[in-house]
């Protein structure tokens, strides 16, 4: 697991590896960034934190586990920590007491300090305006967006920006393109053996690994591959970035960037239907999936959302009716 090392003395934290060589009794460790900035620590500018992995550790409760993955959902984005805790059935005093047990921050400030770090990387990789990265890492507004970076950074999106080195920036061809930043042990090529592709959907060719999407009704295509020694690429072709935030995590979890390769799935109702009617998956993209022409790499249809399958007897229809009853 990560640990991050903050610096009494000079109120930075670092990720492992950092050159920095303070005094031992001056050091602090954190297993989140988020906990080390709530403790009031900045992230290094030289060893750039937000750009390896932090997965949970093992022993993280399940509540606290299922907030956050309802987080990375963007459940805070428009919701306080009382619906959170609401959607829980748990107060949200209780819940911010669980985090700040075993996560060393409230799930506000997990959530602010995993947009923030999401927006300092798209600084880095994109060209994307400032305007976009603010509303692309589900921040509501440019004041929220500039405070957050202020406080956890100590510089301006655009004094960032100013920053970032000559390597970092990811030309693409079309699309935005981004890291996926992981742990190891990781083996891409392992990952790919063990994906039960859905076809029509997914598809994997020359060590690229590419799947359709929807978002509020319109397709999208993610193609993830080969990055470097730290990280895999993930090219994002989206009819809009607003929200891509949540996108990019998902896309971390499904391909287990900060699970050592365990595979995570693209939404509930997919994965139950993969894991309990597997054979069903390909009927029902091909009956109910939106289709997405013109793609090529074998990409054909979207996988349906419950609302489009409700109707359906059988396995895929009872669990459509099951993840609708829970919204």
């Amino acid at each position: 697991m990560t640990t991050y090392s903050a610096v009494r003395t000079t109120g930075i934290y670092c990720r492992p590896g950092c050159g920095a060589k303070p005094l031992a009794e001056n050091v602090r460790t954190f297993t989140l960034p988020a906990a080390a900035e709530a403790a009031g620590y900045r992230a290094c500018l030289r060893c750039r934190p937000y750009r390896v992995a932090g997965p949970l550790a093992d022993d993280t409760p399940e509540l606290v586990c299922r907030a956050v993955q309802l987080i990375i959902a963007g459940a805070l984005d428009e919701a306080n920590e009382d619906a959170l805790g609401a959607r829980l059935g748990v107060s949200a005093r209780h819940l911010r007491r669980m985090f700040h047990d075993h996560l060393g921050a409230t799930p506000d400030q997990f959530a602010r300090s995993r947009r923030a770090h999401f927006a300092r990387r798209l600084l880095d990789d994109s060209d994307l305006s400032v305007t976009d990265i603010a509303f692309a890492s589900g921040f509501g507004s440019l004041r929220q967006f500039n405070r957050a970076m202020q406080e956890v950074f100590r510089f301006s999106p655009r004094e960032l920006r100013d920053r970032r080195r000559r390597t970092d920036r990811l030309a693409a061809d079309g699309g935005l393109r981004l890291r996926l930043p992981f742990s190891s042990p990781y083996d891409w090529d392992a990952v790919l053996s063990s994906m039960r592709l859905v076809p029509g959907v997914e598809s994997v060719a020359d060590r690229v690994y590419r799947r359709t999407i929807v978002l509020d009704g319109s397709p999208g295509m993610l193609e993830i591959g080969p990055g470097g020694v730290d990280h895999l690429l993930l090219t994002a072709h989206l009819p809009y970035w607003e929200g891509v935030i949540h996108i990019v995590e998902r896309a971390a979890q499904l391909v287990g960037t900060e699970t050592h390769g365990v595979l995570g799935e693209w939404g509930p109702f997919e994965g139950a239907v993969r894991r309990l009617a597997p054979d069903a998956a390909a009927g029902l993209v091909l009956a109910y999936g939106l289709p997405v022409p013109g793609l090529g790499f074998g990409l054909t249809h979207a996988f349906p959302a419950p609302e489009a399958v409700i109707d359906e007897p059988g396995v895929a229809g009872d669990l459509a009716r099951a993840e609708l009853a829970l919204v």
